[in-house]
């Protein structure tokens, strides 16, 4: 993962490479903010609250959008306003895909575009981004998330999360 932009879609152990690249950039554990977006009351957009509960009880500092707390469509923009100036804000939301993409993450170092699959517009969000994608694109967006696999969202979380520790540890 070098040059300018990078765009990859990666299996869960591939995960640890895109922090190990973030890490390359010059970035510290003090250093990061993790925005994790979604909602508890929908199980394929639960991803985000579920990595940011689990980061929060690893230890780490800074991390916007917990179970308790989440950071979503109706607050996203307050929360923002939470991020601690001169951080590299890293953004983990889920969402749709292809059938033979689901259970991978699309990894940048750009922002996310959270919504996007439902047909809202929020601003971009983090320096880079981990996008899971839990379920297929398609006809009722919203139903989709409802109906995704809670096992698959929770492997997905605890993939995330396992990653950020091995490279960037508290």
């Amino acid at each position: 993962m070098n040059g300018d932009t990078i765009r990859h879609k990666v299996k869960g152990e591939e995960l640890p490479e895109f922090f190990k690249y973030i890490r390359e950039q010059g970035a510290v554990t003090n250093d990061l903010v993790f925005v994790c977006i979604g909602t508890d009351r929908s199980t394929g957009d639960a991803l985000g609250p579920l990595v940011g509960t689990m980061l929060s009880e690893m230890g780490y500092r800074h991390v916007i959008g917990t179970l308790e707390s989440p950071c979503d469509a109706s607050n996203l923009l307050r929360r923002l306003g939470e991020i601690p100036p001169n951080k590299v804000t890293i953004a983990v939301d889920a969402c749709l895909g292809l059938p033979a993409s689901i259970g991978y993450f699309q990894v940048a170092n750009q922002p996310i575009y959270p919504g996007k699959s439902v047909g809202k517009t929020l601003p971009p969000v983090g320096s880079y981004s981990i996008a899971a994608i839990v379920n297929t694109a398609g006809p009722k967006q919203y139903w989709k998330l409802q109906s995704t696999s809670l096992y698959r969202v929770i492997s997905m979380a605890k993939e995330i999360a396992a990653a950020v520790r091995s490279v960037f540890p508290v």
